[in-house]
């Protein structure tokens, strides 16, 4: 039976009306056989097939609603639950890659929005220099203080100067002191092996060894000099001039805003131009107070320095003029007592050598 079902599929064309009615008696035989077919095969109830036919009219259609079997039945809720959005926890994992997503856009629209605000920034801050610099834009100008900068930074550049020299010192008198060193332990070997001067060896020995004991102690209160003026000038003032820096910044941004303005006041008074001035007055608003800010914090640290500029340098010069004055005129014990007086400790004999460790 089935081979002459196959024998006939494959030599005959079986043409299907728009009933879908066999055109010919003949036939009959192979239509029940194929609904047999049909039935035991899945119910593909509510749908149609459309079908052509091997070499047949396109067009013909197939009920299939009354097609009945125990085969697996179709559904077509399945598809609209295919096609529908998961609300389960899937959706909830959806959701939140999502988010995810979102979060990096949200970072990304905020640098984009940081860039374009620091590049206009820029623009304003370098067209209103180089209008300061060529004479065709004004300037806010504090008479006051411009003077205690300026005048802050000459003394920052004399003690510069100081520990140059007082450097140069050191290390000067430092050879001085290991030449002497080097002398009298000279001085000690021929007083040993020259019995004949054994008393004048020794006597030069004995000088240059106290000389080279006394220079150490110089040296000791010398970088204590330097040390402190060192961190004077480049901590204390260092700072100072930091905030300095930041307050001039500061003023020329705030001219630069404030030229832009002036510039909007003076164009056509439309909705579009007042919708600019007024974003123009808000940022002139910004940037005056933080000028006034920095301006409030430069005025303080310019007072304190001062006095701490004058305590500090109090101490140190009386130190210098004490420690010199006792060492070149042979005063032993006013040299100690001036390093007891400002506290210097003197460094054990070959302690300016750094270890091993230190130079790895």
């Amino acid at each position: 039976m089935a081979d002459s079902i196959m024998s006939k599929a494959a030599t005959m064309e079986i043409p299907i009306n728009s009933n879908g009615d066999t055109g010919t008696p003949e036939d009959d035989s192979l239509e029940q056989d194929l609904q047999q077919v049909m039935v035991s095969g899945p119910n593909l109830n509510e749908t149609s097939i459309v079908s052509g036919g091997y070499g047949g009219p396109a067009g013909g259609i197939i009920p299939t609603s009354s097609i009945k079997g125990p085969g697996i039945c179709f559904n077509p809720e399945y598809l609209d639950r295919r096609r529908a959005p998961a609300s389960g926890p899937g959706s909830s994992n959806h959701n939140a890659s999502n988010s995810a997503e979102e979060v990096p856009r949200g970072v990304a629209v905020e640098k984009l929005d940081s860039v374009k605000k620091w590049g206009i920034n820029t623009y304003k801050c370098t067209k209103q220099m180089f209008s300061e610099k060529f004479g065709r834009g004004s300037r806010t100008v504090d008479l006051e203080l411009e003077a205690q900068i300026e005048l802050l930074k000459d003394t920052k550049s004399k003690y510069e100067n100081i520990l140059r020299l007082a450097t140069a010192l050191i290390s000067h008198f430092q050879s001085m002191v290991q030449t002497q060193q080097a002398l009298g332990d000279t001085f000690t070997d021929l007083s040993q092996k020259s019995p004949e001067l054994q008393d004048e060896f020794g006597y030069n020995a004995e000088t240059q060894k106290l000389l080279c004991k006394n220079g150490e102690a110089l040296l000791g209160a010398i970088s204590f000099f330097v040390s402190s003026v060192d961190t004077l000038v480049n901590k204390t003032m260092e700072d100072t001039l930091m905030t300095i820096r930041l307050y001039e910044n500061a003023r020329l941004e705030f001219d630069a805003y404030r030229s832009d303005l002036e510039e909007l006041s003076l164009g056509p008074r439309d909705a579009a131009a007042m919708v600019r001035i007024e974003m123009a007055q808000h940022d002139y608003q910004i940037h005056r107070d933080k000028y006034e800010r920095l301006r409030s914090d430069v005025t303080i640290k310019l007072k304190f320095l001062e006095e701490n500029k004058v305590k500090v340098m109090h101490k140190q010069l009386l130190l210098f003029h004490n420690a010199i004055s006792a060492y070149f005129a042979g005063n032993q014990q006013q040299l100690e007592q001036t390093l007891l007086q400002f506290n210097v400790k003197l460094k054990p004999p070959g302690s300016q050598k750094p270890s091993w460790l230190e130079e790895q």
